[in-house]
This record gives structure tokens, sequence and C-alpha cells, in this order.
């Protein structure tokens, strides 16, 4: 009798996971396709409570409906029951080739920088002194972390604008002094102001991270709660 109890509580569970899996595909290619669950319904000849019971796993599409669901979007049956496809490793072979092309694309907006400074040093190199065309290389730095800046806040880890911005204001600081020293002026108490700078850029970082640190918490803390709202109500 135990053993019959058991089995039934095991058939009970995995039909409850089934659902769920049933449930997650369904809402992931509607929303991929770009359709409401009223349209989803209209298309299937039912009505849009039936879908969203659906989606939250309250009920389950009989074998004739699935696979009218499945041949709407594309897909076989075994993919609607399945909780991992092969969509999976596509993903991530697509999100690995487009950090590459991201990374590929900031190195040369790199040394197209590094091209301009190099033509405006010949340039001026022809027609005025060779220290003032120097100068081309060294506001060249400067551009340079401007650059890896703006696609860094694009497309990488945001936490490294902490020592982009910390670099690119030492280095527009080191591009007027020189600038200044090519006017035989040697005025360094200019990198003064690097102390000053490099305080407001530590706090400003400090003070991002717990606003984020703050958000992330709220919202973990908030999907924790609808998840327990959701498990209560699909409980019998």
């Amino acid at each position: 009798m135990e053993k019959i109890t058991f089995y039934k509580s095991s058939a009970v569970f995995k039909m409850k996971e089934l659902k769920l899996i049933i449930a997650d595909n369904i809402s992931d290619l509607r929303k991929k396709k770009g359709i409401t669950q009223a349209e989803l319904a209209e298309k299937l000849n039912y009505t849009d409570k039936a879908v969203s019971k659906w989606e939250r796993g309250e009920s389950v599409p009989d074998i004739a409906v699935l696979k009218s669901i499945a041949d709407l979007f594309g897909v076989s049956l075994d993919y609607l029951v399945s909780e991992y496809h092969e969509k999976e490793n596509t993903k991530k072979t697509y999100d690995r080739t487009q950090k590459n092309n991201h990374i590929a694309i900031t190195i040369i907006s790199i040394f197209l920088v590094v091209l301009v400074a190099t033509l405006l040093f010949v340039i001026l190199n022809s027609s005025v002194s060779l220290d003032a065309s120097f100068l081309a290389f060294i506001y060249a730095i400067p551009v340079a972390f401007i650059v890896w800046l703006v696609f860094n806040s694009l497309w990488f880890n945001r936490r490294r604008n902490f020592i982009i911005i910390s670099l690119l204001m030492w280095t527009v600081l080191f591009a007027v002094y020189g600038t200044l020293l090519f006017c035989e002026i040697n005025f360094w108490q200019l990198f003064l102001l690097g102390i000053p700078g490099q305080a407001i850029i530590i706090c400003w970082s400090f003070i991002k991270s717990k606003v984020k640190a703050g958000s992330d918490y709220i919202k973990a803390k908030s999907a924790k709660k609808d998840n327990a709202s959701s498990q209560k109500e699909m409980q019998p």
C-alpha cells in the first residue's frame, strides 16, 4: 500500500513538473512570436483565460491542442514537453560570437584614434615643430579612453568604468600639462587637481554600487515573493 502511495505521489509530482515545463515553453514561444494571450487563444479557438491557465501551469492542453500549438510556432511536440532545448546552445554560441565582435569593434575604434593621431602628427610635423606634433599622440590617449568608456558602457562590465574614468581624468591632466610645457610653462601643480577628482570618482563608484546592490536585493525579494505566491496558488 505504501508503494502504491509512493508511486502515486511521484506521478503527481512529475505531472506538476511537466505542467510547468509546458507552461514555460508556451509562454516563451508566444512572447518570441510577439503575440498576446488573446491572439494565441483566437488562433486556437480557445479563450484567453484558457491560455492564461496553460501559461501558469494550472492546466495542460490536450494532445490535439498541443500539436496545434507546436505547428503554430514551428516546433515539435517533443520541444513543448522538454525543459532544455538546442536553442540554449545556439544562444550561447551567438552570445560568444557577439561578444567577440564587440571586442573587435572596440579595438578597431581605438586603433582608428591612433591612426587619426598619426595623420595629425604627419601634418603638424610638416608645418610646425616636432615637439608640437607630438601633442597629437598625447591627446589621442584620453580620446582612446573616451572610446573605451563608451563601448564598455554599452557592451561590457560597467564596473570597469571606475578604472577607465580614473585613467581618463589623469590622461586629460597629462595632455593639458604637455600643452603648457610646450608653451614653456611648467605648471606641475595641475596634477594636484587629480587628488580631489579621484576622490570624487571613488565616492561616486561606491555610492552607485550600493544603490545597485539595494535595487538587486529588492528585485530578488520581490521575485521570491511572487514565486512563493505562484506555488501557493498551484497547490491543490
